[in-house]
């Protein structure tokens, strides 16, 4: 299934506003993510990296174009089937981890599978589990306040990956964190989540975690203006 094509994105267009008052956000963007890679996107701010990262996940709607996800038009969808596709298909890891404050850990990581419809007793257990593959099953009772950034990043993706998605996406994801932790969290994600039969989607302005991209699709003014691999550009910014 690796280098098979898991999203492909064509002309989407979005604009925000109307009349004179009219901002184009993405203008005719297209790209195709794969199996088993590591995509970036990057550009400056405003170029249209969330918007883009929204139209393809189902939670914005784009005002042209479409996404195909494995094989399926999703904004042909109706409004229920492409909800079971986001709860599904697609875990979104937020620069702000959206974490609840109330609950636990592992109460955080239990909600998709809830969600699902799994039984109280089974979800908690199998989300100590996903928190043991982050490296913190002992912080499973503890709530987020009392947790570091880069363990509350974690625990974002030990929640976004319990509903076993085969797209990951990940907005800004070292943004609130220091260089080093930033390094350690892609890294992680990049050797023990990325697999075969799953891409992960990463919108970063954050030159020092380029290395591990596969490919880097670079956004300008709302364009796809082109590629790169994550070395050749990591080597560029380090000269």
């Amino acid at each position: 299934m690796s280098g098979s094509v898991i999203i492909k994105a064509s002309n989407l267009v979005k604009w925000f506003g109307e009349g004179e008052a009219r901002t184009v956000a993405v203008k005719q963007a297209s790209f195709e993510a794969q199996y088993g890679e590591m995509l970036y996107i990057v550009g400056p701010s405003g170029s249209g990296k969330t918007t883009l990262l929204s139209m393809i996940s189902g939670i914005l709607r784009p005002n042209e174009g479409s996404v195909v996800v494995e094989n399926q038009d999703i904004w042909t969808m109706k409004d229920d089937d492409l909800a079971d596709l986001r709860l599904n298909k697609i875990g979104f890891v937020f620069q702000d981890y959206h974490l609840f404050p109330r609950l636990t850990t592992v109460e955080n990581v239990a909600i998709p599978l809830i969600l699902k419809k799994m039984e109280w007793n089974a979800a908690m257990k199998l989300a100590r589990d996903y928190l043991d593959i982050v490296g913190l099953k002992d912080r499973a009772d503890l709530q987020p306040v009392k947790l570091s950034g880069g363990e509350q990043q974690r625990v974002a993706i030990a929640r976004a990956i319990a509903g076993q998605p085969d797209i990951l996406i990940f907005d800004e994801p070292t943004a609130s964190l220091d260089g080093d932790t930033g390094r350690k969290i892609v890294e992680f994600v990049k050797t023990n989540i990325l697999n075969e039969k799953r891409a992960i989607i990463i919108v970063t302005h954050d030159s020092r975690i380029y290395e591990y991209a596969d490919r880097i699709m670079k956004m300008e003014d709302g364009k796809v203006v082109g590629y790169e691999s994550g070395y050749e550009n990591s080597q560029r910014h380090e000269k």
